[in-house]
């Protein structure tokens, strides 16, 4: 593929010392092509073309075919988003090791107006940044901790403590690096996770790097395919199903009624506003940003109530 020729070896910016590169890979979309086409034996290629054939394997979720294809990445990222990428058990890593060498001198430092707060309703998520004067002095005390832990460890280094108990208190913001090998389909799959909103703010940046900067140019019709039927595609239930389809043909009092049973319109009177429900949230945030649909139906339902 001269487009991945191209970039071999070169690196992309991640983060403030972050990046990725290409090392190596094996296929491209001819290889997802040939690969699902032995499955029929000879003759189809008359009857499918390569892009149609790659979207029908990605829209019925037949996955092998895409895991002809393998990518190696060498990374530089900070120890705390490392630790989320290798939740990823379905690729080969070989990471460096601070046993054998120096940890790496570069830690990812956060500017004044990249602070962010918890959020509410999600103990794993954020939202919003601090004030700029707060930030400064987050970012202020960061620096100073920076410095005092490299100073320690360079210092243990010097007395002659082992690597492998010196490192024992660098900050989780001390980058590493690291060879990863991993075939098309799960690579898909990461990015699926890693891109999505709801995703850490710093894996984020590292999987949209991948996916503009490496997929849409290695496999192109692939990926063009996954972004249609995964990135851009919602997921219904069933109760979900049942819901939209009242609401399309108009019969909102049925699509209420439906919901109560659901549960999704409990009503909390102590607290005055509807009980807490995830997959009532989660379906409303999908039509508002999928259908473009404005929903009062907890209020209409609160005041019919009363």
């Amino acid at each position: 593929m001269p487009a991945i020729d191209a970039i071999l070896g070169q690196k992309f910016p991640v983060l403030d010392d972050g990046f990725i590169r290409v090392i190596d890979y094996l296929g491209a979309d001819e290889s997802v092509v040939r690969a699902a086409r032995i499955s029929y034996g000879a003759g189809t290629r008359a009857i499918h073309e390569d892009r149609g054939l790659i979207r029908y394997l990605m829209r019925h979720r037949h996955t092998t075919p895409f895991e002809m294809c393998e990518i190696n990445f060498h990374v530089r990222v900070p120890m705390h988003t490392w630790r989320q990428w290798v939740r990823h058990r379905t690729a080969n890593v070989n990471e460096y090791s601070t046993r054998y060498s120096l940890a790496i001198d570069s830690v990812e430092a956060t500017l004044p107006d990249q602070w962010r707060y918890q959020k509410s309703g999600n103990r794993q998520g954020s939202e919003g940044q601090l004030p700029l004067d707060v930030g400064t002095s987050l970012s202020s005390r960061e620096k100073q901790l920076h410095s005092l832990a490299r100073e320690v460890y360079e210092e243990r280094i010097d007395k002659g403590v082992a690597r492998e108990q010196a490192r024992k208190d660098l900050p989780l913001s001390t980058y590493t690096e690291a060879y990863w090998k991993i075939d098309l389909w799960n690579l898909l799959h990461f990015l699926d996770l890693r891109m999505d909103q709801s995703a850490q703010i710093e894996i984020r940046q590292y999987a949209e790097t991948i996916a503009h900067n490496v997929l849409s140019k290695w496999v192109p019709l692939c990926w063009e395919a996954f972004v249609d039927f995964h990135i851009r595609a919602i997921s219904l239930s069933a109760p979900e199903t049942q819901v939209l389809a009242l609401l399309l043909n108009g019969r909102i009092s049925d699509a209420e009624t439906q919901m109560r049973a659901l549960g999704w319109l409990d009503w909390d009177d102590k607290k005055n506003q509807p009980k807490r429900n995830r997959e009532r949230d989660e379906f409303f945030e999908k039509l508002r940003s999928n259908f473009n649909f404005s929903l009062d139906l907890l209020e209409s339902t609160r005041s019919r109530q009363s």
